[in-house]
């Protein structure tokens, strides 16, 4: 029989104000061991069903003090057991993608079945009423399997979360993510805290208000016991249990200001005006006591933030995906500002603390979610139906899509909110996200706002476009009550409006034929997109230059003015990856002398959320390297991409060749486009750190809308602009699969092709070497019967692609191995002669069929060249579709393909086959990984009729059918940017109305 509840209990009524409970409940409260801010809100729970006389069984790996030091009750007992481990962090800020995945995988995979009984068990022999997680997802499962109902407790989940590590570090572990997501299917309910992620895994959804911990003293009491005076000004710094080993030092506060360290070790020594905080330090408090708080955002320092009105100076994570919805709901109620890491771990903090004193929180939603929690909580435990969303299925729809967009990452997006993501619910007083919507009226008429001065639109919608979101600005200082994005509203004072700004348009690119043999010095052809991306530059004397607050800040650091560089990114707002880039130009300077690229590099690498900024500020410093050129004067630079990243179009190279040509027009640069190209390629190179070519600069540069750039890469001669037959057109496919040419494998193929150009050179050398001897006759008849009648030329080859076929296949084929350790290779041949990649000698490298694959591709692409001025006929395209088939499997044979490049090669192949025996004339004729491979987009050739698209939109269904991922249609062209040239516009300030 179920104990009466005793007399002395205080009573908790239900959810409907209906009376208690008649026994005591029994809850299993499951806790992940992924951060402390779980555990504080998870206590707040806790304390209230205690309160009522329930009994509480906490299953988690978090240390036990924790529960023990705030609840002293014989009604809650703690189990340390580890059933997932959240995130594997290498510092507070920095995740591991593929650690966290990895070790998930051990964690709670690998023991998956022995979990499962084990829990069920356990449950029943507790006689657990109800299960609560937060957010262990496989306890769901477990609970459902003991035949007991389960409620979830959170702002985000798992599934969301581990999405974007497969993205990030290899789909193979997928299954984890469905695995997840079917676990958390079997919870009756979701308690959703504010701040929240999608879940749409869950059935059913019930919001809470903020759960936060109460306060025990007054900012007086705290104070004094510190021994801190009540008119000091005090900064909480707190980034959690994680170790940092970051040396703070005195000057990084302002005068007079006093840092209290919240878990700091035992032995990290503090400057004088750095106070190090006890171990059972009650947070709260302290935060209360304070007068802003510097450190990272999670739920438990964003709740607490906004409760008691503290002012929140915080430094992006990486790869965690909940921050951006918390940073919403904090910017939403004017509670925080960000914080450059750069700055912060260079110590220039001051601006940043300054400015915290002037926001002015107004968060004013009810705090008490654990009491609310736990009674709802109470009734789901005795069946009582809760009221959940009248809109469930629309949100779980809702949420769904908003999964599905983070992990297709559409044109121009990093993983973010979509803008049209609401964060509705008026309980807990959350707010939509801002839609940003067209206004009414035409591009073209939005184009009226700006004086053209030099260049032509040339009838490029994109480009109207871009002119009307420059407009929209330029106005928005004349509508002062329109609320904007982050992005948005630095853009909005980048530029000065009175004076020019300079446009530029590059365009991404479809690899139609040579991909990664460009390198090796291969014939390539290559089609420009439609997709571009747009940058406008403004140049400025450095005493008139519109400055952020920190940086001028940090000009007043420093004797007089200095030139700087300000860059805006559209399409990261609310993302991880900083919207916003600022450096002091001096920063590129070594004395006399621009800074090496290596130094670039690291300088660059410092701040993953603002890593994008080398490929824009990176074309600064290669202009100053290679040109000699000095910027005395400021820059304001606004990139808008359209060019999807991570799908194999060159969204890098567009940015590259944009950023330059706006440069170049605001400086009067006379740069050619093939030059232009060959800088960009540079700073891919020595500043980003990519191996990659220079045919994707070039396409950007140099081509033209529907014509393919037939170019040699030795290093980068334009041989002609092939015009497209009619009769025939090009798509690319994008297989959702993310692709980067700083990749491992993109790499160490790299390394292999020049691997083996090195050992046929050596071949080569020894060869001739033989036949110059005093026998040279006999052992030159014996190396004429061997296919070796070397050319001297061989021995020099600069350039793989210069080695015909059938001379590699008589003279070194045999004797190419198919792998080597960098070791062995090093120890034999001393260097691979590539400035751009480094051998690591502990790693094998595939050798004979990155050497292989150049040769012949240049073969398959003069052969395509030649056939397209063939005959109008089905044979025609058959030759040209088996030529990029035979490149596709090359590029597997490499290491360099993907699964779901793949399926859209032999979805075609299919299509292909299908017509063929239908009728005998296919529209579709052939298909071929892009790029750099290892996911991306393919490309696909077929006849320019409308049964093409149609098997096109088919292929597009079939693809989604099987992976749940909607590919992505590159079709269409436009002019690179030599050919588009660039724009000279001047803001036209509306006249004042007539009084």
């Amino acid at each position: 029989m179920d104990p009466e509840l005793p007399a002395n209990s205080p009573a908790m009524p239900s959810s409907d104000g209906g009376p208690s409970p008649p026994r005591r409940l029994v809850f299993a409260f499951y806790l992940t061991g992924h951060g402390f801010g779980h555990a504080t809100r998870a206590i707040e729970v806790v304390r209230h069903l205690i309160a009522a006389g329930h009994e509480v069984h906490v299953s988690t790996a978090v240390p036990e003090f924790v529960f023990t030091a705030e609840l002293r009750s014989p009604l809650v007992h703690v189990r340390k057991v580890l059933l997932d481990c959240g995130a594997v962090q290498s510092d507070p800020l920095t995740v591991d993608p593929l650690a966290s995945l990895e070790k998930y995988h051990q964690t709670a995979v690998v023991p998956r079945e022995s979990i499962l009984k084990t829990e069920a068990e356990w449950l029943g022999a507790v006689k657990a009423d109800l299960v609560v997680s937060d957010v262990v997802p496989v306890v769901c499962r477990a609970a459902a399997d003991a035949g007991i109902r389960s409620v979830c407790i959170g702002n985000f989940s798992w599934d969301y979360i581990y999405a974007e590590y497969i993205v990030a570090a290899g789909y193979h572990h997928r299954s984890i993510v469905w695995q997840i997501a079917e676990d958390y299917s079997h919870c009756e309910i979701l308690l959703r805290l504010p701040g929240y992620c999608p879940m749409p895994a869950f059935r059913d959804v019930t919001d809470v208000p903020l759960v936060v911990r109460g306060l025990r003293k007054s900012r007086s009491e705290v104070r004094k016991d510190l021994g801190i005076a009540e008119n000091a000004k005090v900064v909480i710094f707190n980034f959690g249990g994680q170790p940092a080993g970051w040396k703070l030092k005195q000057e990084w506060l302002p005068d007079g200001w006093i840092c209290l360290v919240c878990g700091a070790s035992d032995s990290q020594e503090l400057p004088p005006n750095f106070i190090k905080l006890a171990k059972d330090t009650y947070t709260p408090d302290v935060m209360a006591a304070s007068d802003c708080m510097l450190g990272k955002v999670g739920y438990g320092t964003a709740s607490e933030a906004l409760a008691y009105k503290l002012p929140f100076v915080f430094v992006r994570r990486d790869y965690f995906n909940e921050e951006p919805f918390l940073r919403n709901l904090l910017e939403h109620y004017h509670n925080s500002i960000e914080m450059i890491r750069r700055d912060f771990l260079s110590g220039h903090w001051k601006p940043y603390l300054l400015r915290a004193l002037t926001l002015q929180p107004c968060y004013d939603g009810p705090i008490n979610g654990g009491q609310v929690a736990a009674r709802t909580l109470q009734d789901i435990a005795v069946g009582k139906k809760c009221v959940s969303d009248k809109f469930n299925g629309a949100r779980r729809l809702q949420d769904a899509i908003v999964l599905g967009y983070q992990l297709q990452r559409t044109p121009g997006k990093d993983v973010e909110i979509p803008d049209w993501y609401s964060l509705s619910g008026a309980e807990i007083g959350a707010h939509p996200i801002l839609e940003n919507i067209e206004k009414e009226g035409s591009a073209e008429s939005c184009c009226e706002d700006f004086e053209i001065l030099h260049g032509d639109l040339q009838g490029l919608t994109d480009t109207m476009k871009f002119l009307k979101s420059l407009s929209g600005l330029a106005g928005s200082e004349f509508k002062n009550s329109e609320v904007q994005s982050r992005e948005r509203t630095a853009a909005s004072v980048l530029f000065d409006w009175e004076r020019e700004i300079y446009v530029a348009r590059a365009p991404g690119r479809l690899d139609v034929m040579g991909g990664i043999a460009d390198y090796s010095g291969s014939l390539v052809l290559q089609l420009p997109l439609r997709e571009a991306c747009h940058v406008a530059i403004q140049r400025n004397h450095p005493s008139e230059q519109k400055l952020w607050k920190h940086a001028q800040a940090r000009q007043l650091e420093k004797e007089g003015v200095v030139p700087v560089v300000q860059i805006v990114s559209f399409g990261s707002d609310l993302s991880n990856r900083a919207p916003t880039f600022d450096m002091d130009l001096s920063d590129f300077m070594d004395g006399d002398k621009p800074i090496s690229y290596e130094k670039a590099r690291r300088f660059f690498c410092q701040d993953p959320s603002q890593k994008w900024a080398a490929y824009v500020a990176g074309t600064i410093l290669i202009l100053m390297t290679e040109l000699g050129v000095q910027f005395a004067d400021s820059m304001s630079i606004l990139v808008s991409s359209a060019v999807p990243e991570g799908k194999g179009v060159s969204s890098s190279a567009s940015v590259e060749v944009a950023t330059m040509s706006a440069i170049a027009a605001a400086y009067g640069l006379n740069i050619t486009p093939r030059d232009l190209a060959l800088l960009c390629q540079k700073v891919e190179n020595h500043v980003v750190g990519a191996p990659c070519g220079v045919m994707d600069q070039m396409t950007s540069a140099c081509g033209e809308a529907n014509k393919l750039l037939a170019m040699v890469c030795q290093p980068a001669e334009v041989k002609e602009l092939v015009t497209i037959p009619n009769h025939m057109r090009f798509w690319g496919l994008d297989s959702g699969i993310r692709h980067s040419v700083g990749g491992g494998d993109y790499g160490s193929v790299r390394i292999g092709t020049y691997m083996g150009r090195k050992m046929i050179k050596c071949a080569a050398s020894d060869i001739v070497s033989v036949s110059s001897t005093s026998d040279a006759s006999a052992r030159s008849d014996d190396s004429k019967e061997n296919g070796r009648d070397v050319p001297s030329s061989e021995a020099s080859m600069e350039y793989l692609c210069n080695l015909p076929p059938h001379r590699y296949e008589a003279a070194y084929s045999k004797d190419i191995p198919e792998i080597i350790t960098g070791d062995a290779f090093l120890v034999k041949y001393g260097d691979h002669n590539d400035t751009v990649t480094v051998i690591d000698p502990k790693r094998s490298y595939s050798v004979k069929a990155p050497t292989r694959h150049p040769i012949y591709e240049n073969f398959r692409v003069e052969t395509f060249k030649a056939l397209l001025t063939a005959a109008n006929t089905d044979e025609q395209l058959a030759a040209l579709g088996e030529l990029m088939y035979q490149c596709h499997y090359s590029y597997n044979a490499c290491g360099l393909g993907s699964d779901g490049t793949d399926r859209l090669v032999n979805l075609v192949q299919e299509m292909q086959h299908r017509k063929t025996q239908e009728d005998g004339s296919p529209s579709l004729f052939g298909a071929k990984i892009t790029g750099g491979g290892s996911g991306g987009s393919v490309c696909v050739i077929g006849k320019n009729c409308l049964e093409s698209a149609e098997e096109i939109a088919e292929i597009q269904q079939r693809y989604k059918a099987a992976t749940g991922y909607q590919p992505i249609l590159f079709d269409g062209s436009s002019p690179g940017a030599g050919k588009f040239g660039h724009l000279k516009i001047r803001w036209r300030r509306p006249s004042s109305p007539i009084a």
